[in-house]
Protein backbone atom coordinates (compact mmCIF):
# COMPACT_ATOMS: atom_id res chain seq x y z
CA UNK A 1 0.00 0.00 0.00
CA UNK A 2 1.44 3.18 -1.03
CA UNK A 3 1.79 6.06 0.93
CA UNK A 4 0.25 9.39 0.33
CA UNK A 5 3.66 10.70 -0.61
CA UNK A 6 3.79 7.84 -3.17
CA UNK A 7 1.02 8.74 -5.06
CA UNK A 8 0.95 10.32 -8.96
CA UNK A 9 0.71 13.88 -9.46
CA UNK A 10 -2.75 13.06 -10.82
CA UNK A 11 -4.15 11.35 -8.24
CA UNK A 12 -2.53 13.92 -5.44
CA UNK A 13 -4.99 16.42 -7.10
CA UNK A 14 -8.10 14.16 -7.21
CA UNK A 15 -8.07 13.26 -10.84
CA UNK A 16 -7.67 9.23 -10.23
CA UNK A 17 -4.48 8.55 -12.80
CA UNK A 18 -6.10 5.79 -14.98
CA UNK A 19 -9.00 8.43 -15.80
CA UNK A 20 -6.51 11.24 -16.88
CA UNK A 21 -7.29 10.51 -20.84
CA UNK A 22 -10.86 10.34 -19.85
CA UNK A 23 -11.06 14.13 -18.58
CA UNK A 24 -9.54 15.35 -21.56
CA UNK A 25 -11.69 14.13 -23.66
CA UNK A 26 -14.56 15.00 -22.01
CA UNK A 27 -13.12 18.24 -22.32
CA UNK A 28 -12.64 17.71 -26.27
CA UNK A 29 -15.99 16.38 -26.45
CA UNK A 30 -17.96 18.94 -24.84
CA UNK A 31 -15.93 22.01 -26.69
CA UNK A 32 -17.52 20.79 -29.10
CA UNK A 33 -20.41 20.48 -27.75
CA UNK A 34 -20.55 23.97 -27.08
CA UNK A 35 -19.29 25.86 -29.55
CA UNK A 36 -23.16 26.19 -30.75
CA UNK A 37 -24.14 27.30 -27.48
CA UNK A 38 -23.62 30.79 -27.96
CA UNK A 39 -25.44 31.32 -31.12
CA UNK A 40 -27.38 28.51 -32.16
CA UNK A 41 -31.17 29.93 -30.85
CA UNK A 42 -31.20 32.89 -32.97
CA UNK A 43 -29.01 31.35 -35.76
CA UNK A 44 -31.94 29.04 -36.28
CA UNK A 45 -35.08 31.28 -35.61
CA UNK A 46 -33.60 32.94 -38.59
CA UNK A 47 -32.97 29.87 -40.38
CA UNK A 48 -35.91 27.68 -40.99
CA UNK A 49 -37.32 28.37 -36.96
CA UNK A 50 -38.62 31.75 -37.40
CA UNK A 51 -38.89 32.81 -34.11
CA UNK A 52 -36.92 32.79 -30.50
CA UNK A 53 -40.10 31.16 -28.93
CA UNK A 54 -40.03 28.50 -32.06
CA UNK A 55 -36.32 27.73 -31.81
CA UNK A 56 -36.77 27.29 -28.14
CA UNK A 57 -39.04 24.77 -29.08
CA UNK A 58 -36.28 23.04 -30.82
CA UNK A 59 -34.19 23.41 -27.62
CA UNK A 60 -36.74 22.21 -25.85
CA UNK A 61 -37.14 18.64 -27.32
CA UNK A 62 -33.38 18.54 -27.08
CA UNK A 63 -33.62 18.98 -23.44
CA UNK A 64 -36.39 15.88 -22.99
CA UNK A 65 -33.73 13.61 -24.98
CA UNK A 66 -30.77 14.42 -22.69
CA UNK A 67 -33.28 14.35 -19.64
CA UNK A 68 -33.70 11.05 -20.61
CA UNK A 69 -30.62 9.89 -21.41
CA UNK A 70 -29.16 11.42 -18.47
CA UNK A 71 -30.80 9.07 -16.50
CA UNK A 72 -30.31 5.81 -18.61
CA UNK A 73 -26.50 6.60 -18.68
CA UNK A 74 -26.46 5.61 -14.84
CA UNK A 75 -28.75 2.42 -15.30
CA UNK A 76 -26.87 1.48 -18.69
CA UNK A 77 -23.70 1.90 -17.15
CA UNK A 78 -24.69 -0.60 -14.14
CA UNK A 79 -25.84 -3.01 -16.97
CA UNK A 80 -23.49 -2.61 -19.85
CA UNK A 81 -20.15 -0.67 -17.73
CA UNK A 82 -19.62 3.20 -18.31
CA UNK A 83 -17.30 2.77 -21.46
CA UNK A 84 -19.86 1.05 -23.60
CA UNK A 85 -22.47 3.76 -22.52
CA UNK A 86 -20.22 6.40 -23.82
CA UNK A 87 -19.22 4.65 -27.19
CA UNK A 88 -22.85 5.18 -27.67
CA UNK A 89 -23.50 8.09 -26.87
CA UNK A 90 -20.48 9.44 -29.31
CA UNK A 91 -22.03 7.09 -32.05
CA UNK A 92 -25.51 8.73 -31.74
CA UNK A 93 -24.21 12.29 -31.81
CA UNK A 94 -22.31 12.00 -34.78
CA UNK A 95 -25.20 10.11 -36.67
CA UNK A 96 -28.16 12.77 -35.80
CA UNK A 97 -25.61 15.67 -35.69
CA UNK A 98 -24.75 15.00 -39.26
CA UNK A 99 -28.47 14.43 -40.20
CA UNK A 100 -29.30 17.54 -38.74
CA UNK A 101 -26.75 19.72 -40.43
CA UNK A 102 -27.26 17.97 -44.25
CA UNK A 103 -31.18 17.86 -43.67
CA UNK A 104 -32.45 20.11 -41.32
CA UNK A 105 -30.33 22.97 -40.81
CA UNK A 106 -29.61 23.48 -44.13
CA UNK A 107 -32.39 23.41 -46.28
CA UNK A 108 -33.82 25.15 -42.97
CA UNK A 109 -36.86 22.52 -42.45
CA UNK A 110 -38.11 23.47 -39.03
CA UNK A 111 -39.85 19.80 -38.77
CA UNK A 112 -36.77 18.03 -39.37
CA UNK A 113 -34.69 20.23 -37.12
CA UNK A 114 -37.20 19.17 -33.79
CA UNK A 115 -37.06 15.65 -34.67
CA UNK A 116 -32.84 15.36 -35.36
CA UNK A 117 -31.93 17.95 -33.08
CA UNK A 118 -34.11 16.14 -30.65
CA UNK A 119 -32.90 13.18 -31.11
CA UNK A 120 -29.14 14.55 -31.10
CA UNK A 121 -29.70 15.16 -27.37
CA UNK A 122 -29.33 11.40 -26.35
CA UNK A 123 -25.38 11.48 -27.15
CA UNK A 124 -23.77 14.17 -24.32
CA UNK A 125 -25.37 12.45 -21.84
CA UNK A 126 -24.65 8.97 -22.63
CA UNK A 127 -21.22 9.92 -23.08
CA UNK A 128 -20.40 12.37 -20.50
CA UNK A 129 -21.97 11.26 -17.18
CA UNK A 130 -21.14 7.61 -18.36
CA UNK A 131 -18.11 8.93 -17.69
CA UNK A 132 -18.99 10.70 -14.28
CA UNK A 133 -20.21 7.13 -13.62
CA UNK A 134 -16.90 5.46 -14.10
CA UNK A 135 -15.29 8.76 -12.33
CA UNK A 136 -17.56 7.86 -9.01
CA UNK A 137 -16.89 3.90 -9.47
CA UNK A 138 -12.78 4.26 -9.25
CA UNK A 139 -12.29 7.38 -7.59
CA UNK A 140 -11.43 7.22 -3.13
CA UNK A 141 -14.68 8.74 -1.09
CA UNK A 142 -11.94 10.80 0.44
CA UNK A 143 -11.13 12.61 -3.11
CA UNK A 144 -14.76 12.08 -4.34
CA UNK A 145 -15.31 16.18 -4.48
CA UNK A 146 -12.22 16.92 -6.17
CA UNK A 147 -12.69 13.97 -9.02
CA UNK A 148 -16.21 15.77 -9.80
CA UNK A 149 -14.94 19.11 -9.34
CA UNK A 150 -11.85 18.09 -11.78
CA UNK A 151 -15.27 16.38 -14.22
CA UNK A 152 -17.07 19.60 -13.99
CA UNK A 153 -13.83 21.69 -14.57
CA UNK A 154 -13.58 20.02 -18.09
CA UNK A 155 -17.36 19.54 -18.74
CA UNK A 156 -17.82 23.23 -18.20
CA UNK A 157 -14.42 23.98 -19.68
CA UNK A 158 -15.96 22.60 -22.92
CA UNK A 159 -19.80 23.44 -22.32
CA UNK A 160 -19.88 26.40 -23.21
CA UNK A 161 -16.56 27.83 -22.21
CA UNK A 162 -13.85 27.13 -24.78
CA UNK A 163 -16.72 26.12 -26.94
CA UNK A 164 -17.74 30.08 -27.16
CA UNK A 165 -14.16 30.54 -27.87
CA UNK A 166 -13.61 28.37 -30.47
CA UNK A 167 -17.04 29.69 -32.19
CA UNK A 168 -15.82 33.50 -32.00
CA UNK A 169 -12.68 32.54 -33.46
CA UNK A 170 -14.29 30.43 -36.14
CA UNK A 171 -17.19 31.98 -37.41
CA UNK A 172 -15.68 35.13 -39.02
CA UNK A 173 -13.86 32.70 -41.19
CA UNK A 174 -16.11 29.15 -41.78
CA UNK A 175 -19.19 31.71 -40.96
CA UNK A 176 -21.67 29.68 -38.45
CA UNK A 177 -22.87 27.00 -40.55
CA UNK A 178 -19.40 25.66 -41.19
CA UNK A 179 -18.70 26.41 -37.60
CA UNK A 180 -20.63 23.66 -36.55
CA UNK A 181 -19.13 21.41 -38.86
CA UNK A 182 -15.87 22.26 -37.42
CA UNK A 183 -17.40 21.46 -33.45
CA UNK A 184 -18.46 18.00 -35.00
CA UNK A 185 -14.39 17.37 -35.40
CA UNK A 186 -13.76 18.56 -32.25
CA UNK A 187 -16.21 15.80 -30.69
CA UNK A 188 -14.63 12.93 -32.88
CA UNK A 189 -11.73 13.60 -31.37
CA UNK A 190 -12.43 13.88 -27.93
CA UNK A 191 -14.28 10.74 -28.25
CA UNK A 192 -11.26 8.75 -29.41
CA UNK A 193 -9.39 10.47 -26.47
CA UNK A 194 -11.98 8.46 -24.14
CA UNK A 195 -12.34 5.93 -26.33
CA UNK A 196 -8.66 4.69 -26.85
CA UNK A 197 -6.77 6.35 -24.10
CA UNK A 198 -8.23 5.18 -21.26
CA UNK A 199 -7.32 1.60 -19.95
CA UNK A 200 -9.16 1.23 -16.18
CA UNK A 201 -10.84 -1.98 -16.45
CA UNK A 202 -13.83 -0.72 -14.08
CA UNK A 203 -15.46 0.83 -16.50
CA UNK A 204 -15.29 -2.05 -18.92
CA UNK A 205 -17.58 -4.15 -17.78
CA UNK A 206 -21.35 -3.86 -15.88
CA UNK A 207 -21.18 -2.12 -12.23
CA UNK A 208 -24.26 -4.13 -10.98
CA UNK A 209 -23.86 -7.64 -9.66
CA UNK A 210 -24.24 -10.34 -11.85
CA UNK A 211 -27.86 -11.16 -10.96
CA UNK A 212 -29.11 -7.74 -11.40
CA UNK A 213 -31.55 -7.94 -14.91
CA UNK A 214 -31.97 -5.12 -16.79
CA UNK A 215 -35.60 -4.39 -16.08
CA UNK A 216 -34.55 -4.76 -12.74
CA UNK A 217 -31.74 -2.35 -12.84
CA UNK A 218 -33.93 0.40 -14.72
CA UNK A 219 -37.04 0.15 -11.74
CA UNK A 220 -34.29 -0.07 -9.30
CA UNK A 221 -32.80 3.53 -10.72
CA UNK A 222 -36.69 5.29 -10.57
CA UNK A 223 -37.76 3.20 -7.13
CA UNK A 224 -34.64 4.96 -5.06
CA UNK A 225 -37.23 8.33 -5.88
CA UNK A 226 -39.22 7.18 -2.83
CA UNK A 227 -37.03 4.71 -1.02
CA UNK A 228 -34.64 7.52 -0.27
CA UNK A 229 -36.45 10.69 -0.57
CA UNK A 230 -33.37 12.52 0.12
CA UNK A 231 -32.02 11.36 -3.05
CA UNK A 232 -35.55 12.58 -4.80
CA UNK A 233 -34.75 16.10 -3.51
CA UNK A 234 -31.45 15.77 -4.41
CA UNK A 235 -32.45 15.57 -8.04
CA UNK A 236 -34.75 18.58 -8.21
CA UNK A 237 -31.59 20.63 -6.24
CA UNK A 238 -29.55 19.30 -9.63
CA UNK A 239 -32.25 20.71 -11.87
CA UNK A 240 -32.43 23.59 -10.44
CA UNK A 241 -28.49 24.18 -10.47
CA UNK A 242 -28.50 24.30 -13.73
CA UNK A 243 -31.95 24.68 -15.55
CA UNK A 244 -31.26 28.46 -15.85
CA UNK A 245 -28.11 27.93 -17.39
CA UNK A 246 -29.99 26.48 -20.11
CA UNK A 247 -32.38 28.71 -20.31
CA UNK A 248 -30.20 31.62 -20.59
CA UNK A 249 -28.71 30.54 -23.86
CA UNK A 250 -32.41 30.99 -25.08
CA UNK A 251 -32.65 34.91 -24.54
CA UNK A 252 -29.22 36.19 -23.26
CA UNK A 253 -28.08 36.50 -26.87
CA UNK A 254 -30.07 38.77 -28.11
CA UNK A 255 -30.50 40.34 -24.54
CA UNK A 256 -26.64 41.60 -24.33
CA UNK A 257 -25.51 41.14 -28.41
CA UNK A 258 -28.41 43.47 -29.85
CA UNK A 259 -30.85 45.15 -26.96
CA UNK A 260 -27.43 46.02 -25.15
CA UNK A 261 -25.11 46.52 -28.29
CA UNK A 262 -22.16 44.28 -27.67
CA UNK A 263 -22.82 42.20 -30.73
CA UNK A 264 -21.93 38.25 -30.74
CA UNK A 265 -18.21 38.84 -30.80
CA UNK A 266 -18.46 40.53 -27.22
CA UNK A 267 -21.03 38.04 -26.16
CA UNK A 268 -19.23 35.05 -26.82
CA UNK A 269 -16.06 36.20 -25.24
CA UNK A 270 -18.60 37.43 -22.19
CA UNK A 271 -20.00 33.89 -22.10
CA UNK A 272 -16.85 32.34 -22.07
CA UNK A 273 -15.74 34.74 -19.42
CA UNK A 274 -18.73 33.41 -17.41
CA UNK A 275 -17.79 29.98 -17.29
CA UNK A 276 -14.44 30.05 -17.86
CA UNK A 277 -14.61 31.51 -14.03
CA UNK A 278 -17.02 28.78 -13.10
CA UNK A 279 -14.91 26.31 -14.20
CA UNK A 280 -11.35 27.68 -12.03
CA UNK A 281 -14.40 27.04 -9.34
CA UNK A 282 -15.63 24.19 -9.88
CA UNK A 283 -12.15 22.64 -8.73
CA UNK A 284 -11.87 25.13 -5.72
CA UNK A 285 -15.79 24.33 -4.59
CA UNK A 286 -15.19 20.39 -4.95
CA UNK A 287 -11.79 20.94 -2.64
CA UNK A 288 -14.24 23.46 -0.04
CA UNK A 289 -16.63 20.87 0.17
CA UNK A 290 -14.85 18.24 0.81
CA UNK A 291 -13.62 20.62 3.66
CA UNK A 292 -16.74 22.52 5.00
CA UNK A 293 -19.32 19.95 4.05
CA UNK A 294 -20.85 19.19 0.94
CA UNK A 295 -24.54 20.35 2.01
CA UNK A 296 -23.26 23.90 3.83
CA UNK A 297 -21.52 24.48 0.19
CA UNK A 298 -24.24 23.79 -2.01
CA UNK A 299 -26.73 25.80 0.20
CA UNK A 300 -25.00 29.05 0.76
CA UNK A 301 -22.68 29.11 -2.07
CA UNK A 302 -24.90 27.00 -4.37
CA UNK A 303 -28.33 28.43 -4.08
CA UNK A 304 -28.15 31.23 -2.09
CA UNK A 305 -25.34 33.13 -4.04
CA UNK A 306 -27.04 32.16 -7.50
CA UNK A 307 -30.26 33.81 -6.66
CA UNK A 308 -28.08 36.98 -6.00
CA UNK A 309 -26.06 36.93 -9.15
CA UNK A 310 -28.79 35.49 -11.09
CA UNK A 311 -30.38 39.02 -10.20
CA UNK A 312 -27.37 40.76 -10.84
CA UNK A 313 -26.16 39.32 -14.13
CA UNK A 314 -29.55 40.68 -15.83
CA UNK A 315 -30.59 44.06 -13.94
CA UNK A 316 -27.42 45.18 -13.13
CA UNK A 317 -26.28 45.26 -16.64
CA UNK A 318 -29.71 46.61 -17.75
CA UNK A 319 -29.40 49.67 -15.12
CA UNK A 320 -25.77 50.59 -16.21
CA UNK A 321 -26.25 50.34 -20.30
CA UNK A 322 -24.05 49.44 -22.90
CA UNK A 323 -21.10 49.14 -20.11
CA UNK A 324 -18.73 45.70 -21.26
CA UNK A 325 -16.78 46.09 -18.26
CA UNK A 326 -19.83 45.81 -15.60
CA UNK A 327 -21.68 42.82 -17.50
CA UNK A 328 -18.01 40.94 -17.53
CA UNK A 329 -17.96 41.11 -13.48
CA UNK A 330 -21.82 39.84 -13.11
CA UNK A 331 -21.01 37.37 -15.28
CA UNK A 332 -17.92 36.12 -13.68
CA UNK A 333 -19.75 36.51 -10.20
CA UNK A 334 -22.70 34.13 -11.67
CA UNK A 335 -20.08 31.73 -12.75
CA UNK A 336 -18.37 31.43 -9.58
CA UNK A 337 -21.69 31.07 -7.64
CA UNK A 338 -22.55 28.18 -9.34
CA UNK A 339 -20.23 26.18 -9.08
CA UNK A 340 -21.11 25.73 -5.22
CA UNK A 341 -23.34 23.20 -6.46
CA UNK A 342 -20.08 21.21 -7.46
CA UNK A 343 -20.20 18.75 -4.59
CA UNK A 344 -23.75 17.53 -5.10
CA UNK A 345 -22.33 14.95 -7.08
CA UNK A 346 -20.77 13.54 -4.42
CA UNK A 347 -23.49 13.94 -2.16
CA UNK A 348 -26.06 12.12 -3.74
CA UNK A 349 -24.43 8.69 -4.24
CA UNK A 350 -23.54 8.86 -0.29
CA UNK A 351 -26.80 9.40 0.64
CA UNK A 352 -27.88 5.73 -0.87
CA UNK A 353 -24.49 4.18 -0.35
CA UNK A 354 -26.21 0.90 -1.26
CA UNK A 355 -27.53 1.77 -4.55
CA UNK A 356 -25.15 4.29 -6.15
CA UNK A 357 -25.70 2.92 -9.58
CA UNK A 358 -29.35 4.27 -8.94
CA UNK A 359 -28.63 7.60 -6.85
CA UNK A 360 -26.24 8.42 -10.29
CA UNK A 361 -28.95 7.97 -12.54
CA UNK A 362 -31.02 10.13 -11.07
CA UNK A 363 -28.46 12.20 -10.41
CA UNK A 364 -27.87 12.22 -13.82
CA UNK A 365 -31.36 12.66 -14.63
CA UNK A 366 -31.62 16.28 -12.72
CA UNK A 367 -28.67 17.43 -14.53
CA UNK A 368 -30.71 16.10 -18.02
CA UNK A 369 -33.90 17.39 -16.51
CA UNK A 370 -31.92 20.96 -16.28
CA UNK A 371 -31.72 21.14 -20.27
CA UNK A 372 -35.27 20.62 -20.50
CA UNK A 373 -36.85 23.06 -17.55
CA UNK A 374 -34.65 25.74 -18.25
CA UNK A 375 -35.61 26.46 -22.20
CA UNK A 376 -39.39 25.14 -21.31
CA UNK A 377 -39.19 27.56 -18.53
CA UNK A 378 -38.58 30.73 -21.51
CA UNK A 379 -40.76 28.76 -23.74
CA UNK A 380 -43.16 29.14 -21.17
CA UNK A 381 -42.98 32.70 -19.61
CA UNK A 382 -40.40 34.72 -22.48
CA UNK A 383 -43.52 36.03 -24.01
CA UNK A 384 -45.88 36.94 -21.02
CA UNK A 385 -42.75 37.73 -18.52
CA UNK A 386 -40.33 39.28 -20.42
CA UNK A 387 -36.87 38.50 -19.60
CA UNK A 388 -36.84 40.15 -16.68
CA UNK A 389 -39.84 38.03 -15.01
CA UNK A 390 -37.81 34.98 -16.42
CA UNK A 391 -34.93 35.77 -14.52
CA UNK A 392 -37.10 36.11 -11.22
CA UNK A 393 -38.15 32.85 -11.57
CA UNK A 394 -34.93 31.60 -11.92
CA UNK A 395 -33.56 33.47 -8.85
CA UNK A 396 -36.35 32.25 -6.15
CA UNK A 397 -35.94 28.39 -7.67
CA UNK A 398 -32.39 28.91 -6.29
CA UNK A 399 -33.56 29.83 -3.13
CA UNK A 400 -35.84 27.05 -3.30
CA UNK A 401 -32.80 25.24 -3.68
CA UNK A 402 -31.23 26.26 -0.83
CA UNK A 403 -33.93 25.75 1.76
CA UNK A 404 -34.27 21.88 -0.23
CA UNK A 405 -30.66 21.16 0.47
CA UNK A 406 -31.23 21.23 4.04
CA UNK A 407 -32.82 18.04 4.38
CA UNK A 408 -30.10 15.74 2.68
CA UNK A 409 -28.57 15.23 5.79
CA UNK A 410 -25.98 12.53 5.67
CA UNK A 411 -26.17 9.79 8.56
CA UNK A 412 -23.27 9.81 10.62
CA UNK A 413 -20.58 8.00 9.66
CA UNK A 414 -16.22 7.78 9.38
CA UNK A 415 -15.42 9.48 6.66
CA UNK A 416 -13.02 6.78 4.58
CA UNK A 417 -9.31 7.57 4.22
CA UNK A 418 -7.63 7.71 0.87
CA UNK A 419 -6.17 5.03 1.09
CA UNK A 420 -9.10 3.11 2.05
CA UNK A 421 -10.30 1.44 -1.44
CA UNK A 422 -6.73 -0.21 -1.80
CA UNK A 423 -7.46 -1.63 1.75
CA UNK A 424 -10.68 -2.98 0.37
CA UNK A 425 -9.35 -4.32 -2.86
CA UNK A 426 -6.44 -6.07 -1.23
CA UNK A 427 -8.71 -7.31 1.01
CA UNK A 428 -11.39 -8.51 -1.35
CA UNK A 429 -8.46 -9.93 -3.64
CA UNK A 430 -7.23 -11.90 -0.49
CA UNK A 431 -10.62 -13.45 -0.12
CA UNK A 432 -10.73 -14.60 -3.79
CA UNK A 433 -7.71 -16.15 -3.53
CA UNK A 434 -8.76 -17.83 -0.45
Amino acid sequence: MAPPSALSLPDRLGIPKALVYGYLGVLLFMVGDGVESGFIAPYMAEHGAGTEVHASYVITAYGVTVMLASWLSGALSDLWGPRRVMQLGLAIWIVFDVLYLVFALGPENYALMLVFYGLRGFGYPLFAFGFLVWITATAPMARMGAAVGWFYMAFTGGLPTLGSLVAGATNPVFGQFGTLWVALGIIALGGAFCMFGVKERTGFSRLAPPEVKPVQSLISSLSIAWTHPRVAVGCVVRIINTAPEFGFLVFLPTVFGKELGFGEGRWLTLLAVIYGTNVVFNLIFGVIGDRIGWRKTIASFGGIGCAITTLTLYFVPQAVGSNYPVAIVCGMLYGITLAGFVPISALIPALAPENKGGAMALLNLGAGGAAFVGPAVVSLFLDPLGPAGVVIIFAALYVASALMTLYLKLPEEPRPSIEEPERRATGSARAAAA
